[in-house]
């Protein structure tokens, strides 16, 4: 199984086959719009905005499963993500990342890069997969970034 053989609704829902990205670099975040964290989709959106010409394909997954921070349907979670904070990189419809009901997307994801200790579950929102091109999925990892640009670009 690769991360290509996947799809996923979008917000707006449309199917989106994950080979529409192969050969880019995917930034995989579930989200949530009434979370402390919720200022990453800020830094997102500079990320996309600044390296998609060169590649990088955000993926916003909208989760309500870590203290119900994202209860709206998909219309109000993709007018709130485009109200608040301009988001225009790909988000996806609500999905759970934990759990048997969890989205065969995360399910795979979590058993490719497990975290601390193995553990196969998502601790919180905003958790982020991302990979040198998915170059035969050898090159996945999960990190707890900020979604900003590291560099001070």
């Amino acid at each position: 199984m690769s991360l290509y053989d996947f799809e996923a609704q979008s917000i707006d829902h449309q199917t989106v086959p994950l080979s529409r990205y192969k050969g880019q670099v995917m930034l995989i975040v579930n989200t949530a719009s009434a979370c402390g964290f919720t200022p990453q989709f800020t830094g997102l959106e500079k990320l996309h905005q600044k390296y998609s010409a060169q590649g990088l394909a955000v993926l916003g997954f909208p989760c309500n499963q870590f203290a119900s921070q994202d209860p709206g349907d998909d219309a109000q979670i993709a007018n709130f993500c485009q109200k608040n904070y301009g988001v225009s990189f790909q988000m996806m419809s609500k999905v759970k990342v934990n759990g048997d009901e969890a989205h065969p997307l995360y399910q795979w994801l979590t058993a490719e890069a497990p975290g601390i200790l193995g553990s196969k579950a998502i601790k919180w929102n905003f958790t982020k997969f991302g990979g040198a091109r998915w170059a035969g999925d050898q090159a996945l990892c999960a990190a707890g970034l900020a979604g900003e640009d590291r560099q001070g670009h």
